[in-house]
């Protein structure tokens, strides 16, 4: 670490595994996933804003929840990654705040909207005849404009509290990333009171969306297993098994880092958790929605042959107007 280019406000990331025995397998592996979670979500965002069939509710949240996944890698990997390359390890206090800020941000409005996501496919399911009234473009629009100020308030409340402990010894943050967990653990003053505030916070953005994510999809089976129509039972339920393992991903993870004391789990701990938050759940989830989602595939399908189809087309125009093709041409025309 440049030690020239450190002041007193700074904190010191001492990365991801740091005591791992082969740091450059481990970077190498965080950037290959970081480039097929970017190239992933940025691929479906593209294919649900370029095709007009995907233009419906669930694909406009997918495309929600992509945004999301992107400023996940894009908050975390890129200065672990620089970091470990530089060799610079210290991170200011104002980036750490806003490295936080954006994390908690992006976290709280997932929690949402993949209740919202639940949500839809309650109504379309259970009542699709209403479908067209409840999810019309303008209450989807209001819901996710509510998603992103709602998590954007209640995360700069949790970045202001905790980033105002007064820190006595270290500022060395074990992890790859400003985290609150990782913080709070440096704090020489009791936080058993914002540990309460924190839980109950936890408890509205995780355990009650958890909750109502779990009914929507017991009403959703209830009606599957009533349907006469055995394609219908198998669209349904392939729609939203895509949707339950992203939720599992994200929420298993999250319950257990923030529904729990910091002080019951160790730093290695939070680590495995966040990966499998920040990296591991970004990368997987175009590939679950894409792969198991035959409208995703379609459209991808369809763009690829258009792009085919205009190269070929390029190619010919441009055989064309070039003088050797012509020369060429000419030359075949007087031998036949």
């Amino acid at each position: 670490m440049d030690q020239n280019n450190e002041t007193s406000n700074d904190f010191i990331l001492l990365g991801l595994f740091p005591e791992f025995s082969h740091p450059h397998l481990l970077i190498v592996s965080i950037l290959l996933m970081y480039i097929i979670a970017f190239t992933g979500n940025a691929l479906l965002i593209l294919l649900i804003w370029l095709d007009t069939r995907l233009h419906t509710p669930m694909y406009f949240l997918l495309s929600q929840l992509s945004l999301i996944d992107l400023s996940y890698v894009t908050s975390t990997v890129p200065k672990t990654v620089t970091n470990y390359f530089t060799g610079r390890k210290n991170i200011s206090y104002f980036a750490c705040a806003t490295q936080l800020f954006f994390f908690l941000t992006v976290g709280l409005a997932e929690c949402i909207l993949l209740t919202l996501m639940a949500y839809d496919r309650y109504v379309a399911v259970c009542n699709p005849l209403r479908y067209t009234i409840l999810m019309r473009p303008k209450v989807c629009l209001w819901m996710t404009a509510a998603v992103w100020i709602g998590s954007s308030l209640a995360a700069l409340v949790h970045t202001i509290y905790p980033m105002h402990f007064p820190i006595c010894g270290s500022r060395e943050i074990n992890h790859y990333f400003c985290e609150m967990p990782a913080i709070l653990r440096l704090s020489c003053v009791d936080t058993s009171n914002y540990e309460m505030v924190k839980f109950v916070s936890t408890i509205v953005y995780l355990l009650i969306p958890f909750v109502l994510i779990l009914s929507s999809y017991t009403l959703i089976f209830l009606t599957v297993l009533r349907m006469n129509s055995r394609k219908g039972r198998n669209k349904a339920l392939a729609t939203c098994s895509s949707h339950l393992t992203v939720v599992s991903l994200y929420f298993g993870q999250a319950i257990f880092i923030y529904m729990t004391p910091s002080s019951s789990h160790t730093p290695e701990q939070d680590q495995i958790g966040a990966v499998l938050g920040t990296i591991v759940t970004p990368m997987l989830n175009p590939l679950i929605y894409s792969l198991r989602n035959k409208e995703v595939v379609g459209a991808l399908k369809k763009r690829m042959a258009n792009y085919c189809n205009c190269e070929n087309a390029l190619c010919i125009l441009c055989s064309q107007k070039c003088p050797i093709f012509n020369i060429q041409k000419s030359h075949s025309q007087l031998k036949s």
